[in-house]
């Protein structure tokens, strides 16, 4: 369904799923204390995408994903593979802040999860999920403790997914985190050039025509 859907129609549906977010009222966040919800920004045909926890006070207060500190440590770790916030898209497990920067509850994760970061991920069709931390870790890569995996993609549905550290944990870390996060940033490009390998490599057999059968050898006898 979503294959059939052009550039323009993906990035309408895209935009009306920001609008829901910024009006949504589907559980208790939105009467804790919520400024702006969070919706997620930038490129909607992006090959990358991020998934972090949910806002925190910058990002509640600009209606923006990763605008403090740990956003400033993001856009360095992109910069260090030549992208900048334009080229992908960042977005949350959750789109409003919890109180006092809690952990978001089960329940909080399920309502957000279905009613709207799935039919992100479904409509933007990244190339690479990268998560980042272990609440967006936990999505798709169920009972992983992140100290163990991250760094370690695997392939699923038709594309990458990469766990990292939340920015946030490398800030408070920076001398042993912030090398081991660099290390891991690097394999993004590799994970997507992978992926347009494979792509190319799937279109290049299905287009191939079928060798002919060597002619029979007629006999004398």
């Amino acid at each position: 369904m979503t294959e059939s859907l052009s550039l323009e129609q993906r990035h309408a549906a895209l935009e009306a799923i920001a609008a829901q977010v910024r009006a949504c009222d589907k559980c208790a966040l939105h009467a804790a204390g919520r400024t702006n919800a969070v919706p997620g920004a930038g490129d909607y045909a992006a090959e990358i995408m991020f998934i972090g926890e949910g806002p925190g006070f910058n990002e509640d207060r600009q209606g923006l994903p990763f605008v403090g500190q740990s956003g400033k440590l993001l856009e360095e770790m992109l910069t260090l593979i030549g992208l900048t916030r334009a080229q992908v898209f960042i977005t949350n497990v959750v789109k409003c802040r919890p109180p006092e920067n809690r952990d978001p509850q089960p329940d909080e994760v399920s309502t957000c999860t279905q009613a709207y970061l799935y039919r992100q991920i479904e409509l933007i069709a990244p190339k690479v999920i990268v998560t980042l931390g272990r609440f967006s870790m936990g999505l798709f890569f169920p009972n992983a403790k992140i100290t163990q995996i991250h760094g370690q993609a695997k392939w699923q549905d038709g594309r990458a997914y990469l766990p990292l550290y939340h920015p946030a944990a490398v800030l408070r870390n920076m001398a042993t985190l912030k090398p081991q996060m660099e290390a891991d940033f690097r394999q993004i490009p590799q994970l997507v050039a992978a992926w347009d390998a494979q792509q190319s490599a799937s279109t290049g057999a299905a287009a191939a025509p079928e060798a002919p059968e060597p002619p029979e050898q007629l006999t004398l006898f």
